[in-house]
């Protein structure tokens, strides 16, 4: 994820005439087999099926039919493009030290990764999303004033 290496920062001399202890670096991380990558069911690596199934009948008239084949294609695809965007969202957002990914940074990395046309659509809806989320917030309960300044 990132190009910087991790910082080695030499002990310091405290004065006491003990010799700081050498710091070990950190031993490498153990690279994952084929064999345990194949151990992962699909269920776990993929979007539910009947979810992308789903989705594609929506896009298609009433009277097609769609493979299982076609599906499954499609299933692994889409699961590898959110994969790809989140990744580099994700690296945004450790670059910038924070721990949550937002809307605007799955948009930056759209953009960052070519796919600028579906940015811009996605922006509207990231704001209907919001507008929709304020809107259901601020909406009055039963028996509350609708302006409370007005009942002076």
């Amino acid at each position: 994820m990132s190009d910087f290496p991790p910082l080695n920062i030499a002990p310091q001399d405290d004065g006491s005439g003990v010799a700081p202890a050498t710091v070990e670096p950190a031993p490498e991380p153990v690279p994952i087999t084929d064999q345990e990558v194949g151990e992962y069911r699909e269920q776990d690596r993929f979007l539910p099926i009947a979810n992308v199934a789903r989705i594609m009948k929506a896009a298609v008239p009433g009277t097609a039919k769609i493979s299982k084949e076609a599906k499954e294609c499609v299933q692994e695809c889409v699961s590898e493009f959110i994969s790809f965007i989140t990744s580099e969202a994700a690296e945004k957002c450790q670059m910038e030290k924070r721990k949550t990914i937002g809307g605007e940074d799955i948009l930056y990395a759209m953009a960052t990764l070519g796919f600028e046309n579906y940015a811009e659509t996605l922006k509207i809806h990231l704001a209907k999303l919001r507008q929709h989320q304020t809107g259901a917030g601020s909406e009055k309960r039963p028996g509350e004033p609708s302006d409370p300044a007005a009942e002076d």
